[in-house]
C-alpha cells in the first residue's frame, strides 16, 4: 500500500514573524531554511519572477548540476515548509519602520510586521537594445562563461560590447573557444593595452553596429551590422546593466548604489549582509552582482545566522533586565500587551 502524504500550502499571514524573507530564490529560500532550523517564525515573500527562469538548467551547483531552476526553486520551498516556515506568492510593495521592527506591505493589499528583514529580491538585466536579443536570452545568448560556458564550448562565440567589463568577458570566453568575435557595437573599439589583450589571444575585433541576430530554425546563426554584413556566430554574450530590485526599500531610506565595477547597482552590505539599516540584512544578487546560485544560497545561509544572533542576542538583554527586575518587566510587558491589543481592534 502506497501512502500519499497531502501537504496543505497555505498564503494566510500570521500578524508579525521574527524574520520576512523578501525574495524566493537560492539566498531567500537558503535564509528561511536556516532561520525555521533555528525554531524562528519565518515567511517568504516571492513574487515568482526568478532571474535565471529562462535558462536550461543550473550549473556549477555541486549536487545539482543542471538542474532546471524551477524544479530547484521547488524543492527548495518545500524544505522551508517542512520546518514550518511559509512560502507567500505575491509581490512587496513598501516597507516603512514599525515599532515592532518594519512593516512589510504587499502588492495586495495585505500588510506583515517583522522583527527583522532578509532582503533577496536579486537583479534585473537590462540588455542591450537589438532587435531578437531578449528572446534568446538565456539560451544561446548568454552572461556568465562559467554559468553557460560548458554548453557553448568550441563553438564560435561573440561578444557584444556594452559596458566596462565586455573585454574581460571575451578574454575569458577564450577559454572554452578559439573562435571569439568582439563586436565593438556602440561603443569605441578597443585601444591600447585591452586591444593588445584581445589580438594576442586571437580574438577578432569587428567594429560596426549590431542591429539584429540571424536565427535559423530557432537557433542563432549569426548577427547582422547596420552596413548589412552578417557574421556567423553560433552564441552571443552580452553585458547587461544589472539594476538591484529594491524599490521598496526607500521608505527605510535604503537606496542601490553604484557597483564599484560600474556594471550595476547593488545595495551594499557587509560580508555578513548587514546593511546600514539596522535590522536589514541583504543577501544574494541583490548585494553581490557576480554571485552564482552557489555563492547566492551560501550568502544566505550566512545572513540568517547573522540574524538568529542578533534576535538572540536581544531576547538577551531582555531577559537580563527581566532577571535583575521582575516588577518592572512585568508592568512593561503587560503594558505593552494591552497597547497591541488596543491596536489590533482599533483604539
Amino acid at each position: 500500500m502506497v501512502v500519499v502524504e497531502v501537504v496543505k500550502v497555505t498564503d494566510q499571514l500570521r500578524d508579525g514573524y521574527d524574520v520576512v524573507v523578501l525574495g524566493g530564490g537560492a539566498a531567500g529560500l537558503s535564509g528561511a531554511l536556516m532561520l525555521a532550523r533555528a525554531r524562528r517564525s519565518v515567511v517568504v515573500i516571492d513574487a515568482g519572477a526568478p532571474r535565471n527562469a529562462p535558462a536550461g538548467g543550473v550549473h556549477g551547483l555541486l549536487a545539482r548540476e543542471g538542474m532546471r531552476p524551477a524544479e530547484l526553486l521547488r524543492r527548495g520551498r518545500a524544505e522551508v515548509r517542512g520546518y514550518g516556515g511559509q512560502v507567500v506568492s505575491t509581490e512587496v510593495a513598501a516597507v516603512a519602520p514599525d515599532d515592532a521592527g518594519f512593516a512589510v506591505t504587499l502588492a495586495d493589499g495585505r500588510s506583515v510586521r517583522a522583527r527583522r528583514l532578509l532582503v533577496a529580491t536579486g537583479l534585473g538585466d537590462e540588455l542591450p537594445d537589438v532587435p531578437g536579443l531578449r528572446a534568446r536570452w538565456g539560451r544561446d545568448v548568454l552572461h556568465c562563461p562559467y554559468c553557460h560556458g560548458w554548453e557553448v564550448r568550441d563553438q564560435a562565440i561573440g561578444v557584444l560590447a556594452g559596458g566596462p567589463l565586455s573585454v574581460h568577458q571575451a578574454l575569458l570566453l577564450r577559454q572554452w573557444s578559439d573562435d571569439v568575435t568582439y563586436f565593438s557595437h556602440t561603443m569605441s573599439p578597443p585601444a591600447g593595452e585591452e586591444a593588445e589583450k584581445l589580438a594576442a589571444r586571437g580574438i577578432r575585433v569587428v567594429d560596426g553596429e549590431v542591429v539584429s541576430l540571424e536565427i535559423v530554425e530557432d537557433r542563432l546563426t549569426g548577427v547582422r551590422l547596420n552596413d548589412g554584413t552578417l557574421v556567423g556566430r553560433d552564441a552571443l554574450a552580452v553585458s547587461p546593466r544589472m539594476t538591484a530590485r529594491a524599490g521598496f526599500l526607500t521608505g527605510l531610506g535604503l537606496l542601490p548604489v553604484e557597483h564599484p565595477s560600474g556594471s550595476g547597482e547593488h545595495i551594499p552590505a557587509d560580508a555578513g549582509g548587514r546593511t546600514e539599516v539596522p535590522g536589514v540584512w541583504a543577501a544574494g544578487n541583490v548585494t553581490d552582482l557576480s554571485a552564482q546560485v552557489g555563492a547566492a544560497a551560501a550568502a544566505g545561509a550566512t545572513a540568517a545566522a547573522q540574524i538568529n544572533a542578533d534576535l538572540v542576542a536581544e531576547e538577551t538583554r531582555a531577559a537580563v533586565a527581566a532577571h535583575q527586575n521582575p516588577f518592572r518587566a512585568g508592568v512593561e510587558a503587560r503594558v505593552c500587551e494591552l497597547t497591541t491589543g488596543a491596536r489590533r481592534h482599533g483604539l
